[in-house]
C-alpha cells in the first residue's frame, strides 16, 4: 500500500492523537483494588540464627521433625515437604583440596511482607500478628505459585502424596500453646538461636556485632533484605560464602510487582487505542483504493 503525503500526515496526525489519549489514560487513576500489604506489626517475633557458634549438630532439625509429627527416618540434606528446617554445610575454603565445611540453618525466613502470601490465590498462606507466615494445608489447592514468588526457594511440594501439597515451616511446633519457643530453639545446646521481639533481637545482634567486630560481618542478613524477615542471622563467614543471595533489594517484592501491576491496564489501553486507530486508518485507504479502482467488464457474448 503506497500512502500519499497527505494520507501520511493524517496518519501521524491521528497516531498522535491515539497516543496522546492513551497518555491521559497512564496519568488518571488505574481502578484496581488496594494491594492488601500483610506487614507484620513492629511487636512481631522472630529467631536470630548465631552461624558463627552453629556447630552442626542437627538438633534443631531432629526437634522439628517430633514437633510437626514428621518422619525421622531419613538423611535429609536439603529442605523438602517432611523437613521443614535442615542443616545445610558449606564449603567456605577457596581451595577444593581443603574444605573447611561451615553448618548452616535454613527454613522458612518469615518475610515481613512475604512474597509467598502476595502469589497464593486463596489465602492457604497468611501472615499471622506474631511475625509467622502461616499456612493452611485445607485451602491449598497445590499451584505451586508460592514456590515460583518465594525467593528463597522454601515452599516444597510434596511429590510422594496422591493429595500433593506444599509445606514449609508454620511454626507449628508453638501452636498448642505449651511452648513459649519454637522447638529448633529449644533443642539447640550451643545457643545459637535466639527467639524474641524481632526488634529485639535486632538490637541484640548488632550489639554483639559491635563487641566482637573481628568475629563478626557487620551486617544482620534479615534486618533488610526483602523489607526485612522475621528469621535473621549473624554470620563470621561472609553470607555470599555461605549460599545467601546477596542481591535482594530492600523493598518488598510484592511491592516491587504491584507497582508494575498497576501500570498494566493503562499501558494496554494506549496500545489498544493506538493499534485500534492504525487498523481504522488502515482499512478506510484501503476501502478507499477499492472503490476507485476502475472494473473492466466484458460485455463480449
Amino acid at each position: 500500500m503506497k500512502l500519499s503525503r497527505r494520507d501520511f500526515l493524517k496518519l501521524v496526525g491521528a497516531s498522535a492523537a491515539v497516543v496522546g489519549l492513551g497518555a491521559k489514560f497512564t496519568d488518571a487513576p488505574v481502578p484496581l483494588p488496594a494491594r492488601h500489604a500483610p506487614i507484620t506489626p513492629r511487636g512481631s517475633y522472630g529467631v536470630l540464627i548465631d552461624t558463627a557458634a552453629c556447630i552442626g549438630c542437627k538438633s534443631c532439625q531432629t526437634a522439628c521433625k517430633i514437633a510437626n509429627n514428621l518422619p525421622t527416618d531419613g538423611r535429609e540434606v536439603a529442605l523438602s515437604a517432611t523437613t521443614l528446617t535442615v542443616i545445610d554445610f558449606k564449603n567456605i575454603s577457596p581451595k577444593p583440596e581443603n574444605p573447611v565445611l561451615k553448618p548452616v540453618k535454613l527454613q522458612c525466613m518469615h518475610c515481613q511482607d512475604p512474597a509467598c502470601v502476595s502469589a497464593c490465590p486463596v489465602g492457604a498462606l497468611y501472615k499471622k500478628e506474631d511475625g509467622t507466615v502461616a499456612y493452611d494445608a485445607e485451602k491449598c489447592i497445590g499451584c505451586r505459585y508460592c514456590m515460583i514468588a518465594c525467593p528463597f526457594g522454601i515452599p516444597k511440594y510434596d511429590w510422594n502424596s496422591p493429595n500433593p501439597r506444599i509445606n514449609k515451616c508454620a511454626r507449628n511446633c508453638m501452636a498448642d500453646g505449651k511452648r513459649d519457643r519454637p522447638a529448633c530453639v529449644q533443642a539447640c545446646p550451643n545457643q545459637a538461636l535466639f527467639y524474641g521481639k524481632r526488634e529485639d533481637l535486632i538490637a541484640f545482634a548488632k550489639d554483639r556485632i559491635a563487641k566482637n567486630p573481628s568475629q563478626y560481618v557487620n551486617q544482620v542478613y534479615g534486618e533488610k533484605e526483602l523489607g526485612g524477615t522475621s528469621v535473621m542471622y549473624l554470620s563470621g563467614t561472609p553470607f555470599e560464602q555461605l549460599g545467601f543471595r546477596t542481591d535482594l533489594p530492600s523493598e518488598p517484592l510484592p511491592e516491587l510487582t504491584w507497582n508494575a501491576q498497576e501500570k498494566i491496564p493503562a499501558v494496554l489501553a494506549t496500545l489498544i487505542t493506538l493499534l485500534s486507530g492504525i487498523a481504522w486508518w488502515t482499512h478506510r485507504v484501503e476501502s478507499k483504493k477499492l472503490v476507485e479502482v476502475p472494473v473492466k467488464v466484458d460485455v463480449r457474448s
